[in-house]
């Protein structure tokens, strides 16, 4: 019989209810103040519902993650991602604190610019570019991550237009034990696509390769799949060198990290199942360090993570419309918000906290939306005391994706705020109007008249 392998013991913290007479109870305070600023106060200026954004936060989980990486390695570069939350002030707070751009798309790439984003400080990822984002991205001399074929012989075709080289790299997709494998972006790397594309580029010598780029995933709950992306993009470098003698300056290992929200159908709770910014730089900065690079070789490491920068950040605060009671005696409570602007209630078991005091008394319950669709489910099971119409509640964890992703549809999105580090209220993004919507549209003239009788 084979021995067992030791591990060595590892304590890590469970956060879970305390139960009493009255059953599970899932908080122990109502949540009255965001960073000082009170809840209530917040929805009688600004409505109901409303995003908050806390720029302490942001601050806090930046540098804490930067500190995990630039303690073990020499060389580590952030890049907003600006798909996770584009709205100009939350970007703006990375770029202060060091963090380039990350784009994919056209529309976001014009939105770093206007930031003030230095054009050699924006990577431009995603399979769709145009003619005219690779000319401006070529004009500004900015990083081009190469998807595809198609867009590497567009490139060289329009090199020779502009007459300039471009900086690219090229994505690679790989085997890190995770599946299903993200293979649908870049170029593969177990079956020779990745040196098919470095071979072209290379040798058509229109263009310089400055960087290898792979995004494994998303959400992803084993740091160890980074260390074996970060070996693998390591091996390619060094074997450019060997064939080229040419040198890659940098390593991009996009995002994916983890957030500590909770999966829907998760067993744990994400903040005990999700790996630390610590656990992600230990199985990254390891691996480029046992890689065949001296000191003074050591490529520059980029990282993308957009989600677990944002999430901790970003509130949603609502209003109890109605109660009611299900076929199966569940009581069913009706918030003024939906999956139209919480998307990401499809993904996670979002925290729910009530805005004010409440009973030691709770039921398990559902929460949905108030959009006329069955989907619009905010909580499908959860245990919270009973809430009347107008209550509020405190929706934990939303800053990733929730503003990017949201939709006008049959209401409209609502303000945004920012709490700044003085405890100051800004608003960041005004909610939508009939008019704002109007302005966008067209009447034809024969459809401007009608008669109901």
């Amino acid at each position: 019989m084979e021995k067992l392998r030791y591990e060595r013991p590892v304590v890590k913290k469970l956060n879970t209810g305390m139960m009493n007479k009255f059953g599970t109870r899932t908080e122990y305070n109502p949540v009255t103040h965001i960073d000082g600023v009170s809840v209530k106060g917040l929805i009688e200026k600004y409505g109901s519902p409303l995003f908050v954004i806390s720029e302490r936060t942001i601050r806090q989980t930046y540098q804490d993650c930067k500190r995990a990486f630039t303690n073990r390695y020499p060389r580590v570069q952030m890049a907003w991602s600006y798909k996770t939350n584009y709205i100009n002030a939350v970007c703006n707070v990375f770029h202060q604190e060091g963090s380039w751009a990350e784009v994919v798309s056209g529309f976001e790439y014009n939105k770093a610019l206007q930031n003030g984003v230095p054009g050699n400080k924006i990577i431009f990822n995603g399979p769709d570019k145009t003619d005219n984002d690779l000319k401006l991205a070529i004009d500004h001399n900015s990083l081009i991550h190469i998807d595809h074929l198609d867009e590497l012989y567009r490139l060289m075709e329009i090199t020779k237009e502009v007459n300039k080289r471009p900086r690219v790299a090229i994505r690679v997709n790989m085997d890190t034990g995770v599946y299903p494998m993200w293979d649908r972006f870049g170029f593969n790397y177990e079956t020779g696509q990745a040196w098919d594309a470095i071979n072209k580029i290379i040798l058509n010598d229109q263009m310089d390769l400055v960087g290898l780029h792979c995004h494994i995933g998303t959400f992803m709950l084993t740091a160890n799949a980074y260390a074996i992306a970060a070996s693998k993009l390591a091996d390619l470098a060094y074997h450019i060198h060997a064939k080229f003698n040419k040198k890659i300056s940098y390593i991009d290992l996009g995002g994916g990290f983890a957030s500590k929200n909770t999966l829907r159908g998760s067993y744990l709770q994400g903040n005990v199942s999700s790996p630390s910014f610590d656990d992600y730089a230990e199985a990254i900065c390891s691996a480029l360090l046992n890689a065949e690079y001296s000191k003074q070789e050591l490529p520059l490491l980029i990282l993308e993570t957009g989600r677990a920068l944002i999430d901790d950040a970003g509130s949603l605060c609502g209003t109890v419309l109605a109660n009611k009671r299900l076929s199966d005696g569940r009581r069913a409570t009706i918030m003024d918000f939906g999956v139209n602007i919480l998307f990401t209630s499809f993904w996670y078991e979002h925290k729910l906290s009530p805005a004010q005091e409440f009973s030691h008394y709770t039921e398990d319950g559902v929460v949905y939306g108030p959009l006329c669709m069955n989907i619009d489910v905010i909580r499908e099971n959860i245990t919270l005391p009973p809430m009347k119409k107008g209550d509020n509640v405190v929706v934990h964890s939303v800053g990733a994706y929730n503003m990017t992703q949201w939709m006008q549809f049959i209401a409209m999105r609502p303000n945004v705020v920012m709490i700044d580090m003085d405890s100051k209220v800004h608003l960041i993004r005004n909610k939508e109007t009939l008019e704002y919507i109007n302005n966008i549209e067209e009447m034809p003239a024969y459809l401007k008249e009608f008669n109901l009788s």
